[in-house]
């Protein structure tokens, strides 16, 4: 098999949030499921935005030091994904050659990138499935 587009190497089955979930409950999905990103949907089930384990982190520390760490269960629970999700984000096609995304990822110090055709979100590609793509190549040699 030839690993060459982002279709080739993409998850493709998606734990997604939406928008008005909270933040108390995106961080039990990431426990859950052991990710680290999660594609934010909206009521129609639309792309809007990706939350990722280093802005929830970011919210987490923020929220210890204005409330304090006794605050942060509730905290959470008042917090929707919808105010801390990345909505400035870039996509990829799944025709997209990896050797180019693989360069984007690295310049620009991504972790994913969610995959669209059109507006439809068909997967999600990590630094997790360029790694699981380097064994695979390597055991090949």
């Amino acid at each position: 098999m030839s690993f060459t587009r982002a279709a080739d190497i993409m998850t493709t089955e998606l734990i997604t949030i939406k928008s008005d979930a909270t933040l108390h409950q995106a961080h039990g999905i990431m426990r859950e499921h052991n990710i680290r990103h999660i594609p934010v949907v909206d009521s129609k089930n639309m792309l809007v935005g990706m939350l990722t384990q280093k802005v929830m982190i970011a919210q987490v520390m923020k929220i210890i030091s204005v409330y304090g760490a006794s605050a942060l269960e509730t905290k959470e629970q008042q917090t929707h994904v919808s105010e801390i999700m990345d909505t400035d984000f870039e996509s990829v096609d799944p025709n997209e050659q990896l050797v180019d995304i693989a360069k984007f990822f690295v310049t620009n110090r991504h972790g994913c990138m969610p995959v669209m055709d059109g507006t439809s979100l068909v997967g999600i590609l990590t630094s997790s499935d360029f790694v699981r793509l380097s064994i695979a190549l390597l055991e090949k040699s």
